[in-house]
């Protein structure tokens, strides 16, 4: 048999038994890292904007909650107290309402800078207002982060309990100017006049809206 008849032979051999072997017992090839090229653009805006942030890996968790696509803040320029994982878009929305408008308002309103901004948090696993029985949160999914307070660099501390309907003109004003603010920013801006469970806090998120109360 001529030597080429010969390999052709084998060739084909290799490729029946190739055909034959089950596809388990084969190495999965390497998959490629896909990137949503929605949080890729974020953290491309972010680092542009000078943000310090750490990616995080996506994370399922029981329940159906998850953070996909999040990012950890580290500096924006102001500190903020409790900032875990946050959906790239919520932090983008978060730096920017922190620096075009809280702080421009903070020098309108009450003629200082804000030093410090606390929040209760982002992500956390739990329904709509805390309820077990309602759907999914927006937190649940490290898409909302809510504010309480503005600590100031004259030394106050403006909380969104005390000073929403109890502070002076200043503060209700600046207050209000954040809120409105943030009802730009984000696509629903919930505060004080939303509900009873909103009385200390800002809450916003990038769920399906826009919704401003």
């Amino acid at each position: 048999m001529p030597a080429r008849s010969q390999v052709v032979i084998v060739i084909l051999a290799l490729g029946v038994l190739a055909a034959c072997i089950p596809r388990g017992d084969r190495p999965e090839p390497p998959r490629p890292d896909i990137r949503n090229p929605v949080t890729t653009q974020c953290t491309v805006d972010l680092a542009r904007e000078r943000v310090g942030f750490r990616v995080l890996p996506d994370r399922r968790f029981g329940g159906g909650c998850s953070a996909l696509g999040a990012v950890q803040l580290t500096e924006i320029g102001t500190p903020v107290t409790n900032l875990g994982a946050m959906t790239c878009p919520v932090a983008r929305a978060f730096v920017q309402w922190t620096r075009a408008e809280v702080q421009p308002a903070a020098r309108r309103f009450l003629r200082t800078a804000v030093r410090r901004i606390e929040t209760f948090g982002t992500y956390s696993c739990r329904g709509v207002n805390g309820d077990p029985n309602a759907r999914l949160s927006e937190h649940a999914f490290a898409n909302a982060v809510d504010v309480s307070a503005f600590v100031l660099a004259d030394g106050r501390r403006i909380t969104v309990l005390d000073g929403w309907r109890g502070g002076d003109g200043d503060v209700r004003r600046f207050l209000r100017a954040v809120h409105q603010a943030g009802c730009r920013r984000f696509t629903i801006t919930l505060g004080p006049d939303a509900n009873r469970l909103h009385a200390n806090h800002f809450h916003f998120d990038m769920g399906r809206g826009p919704y401003c109360r």
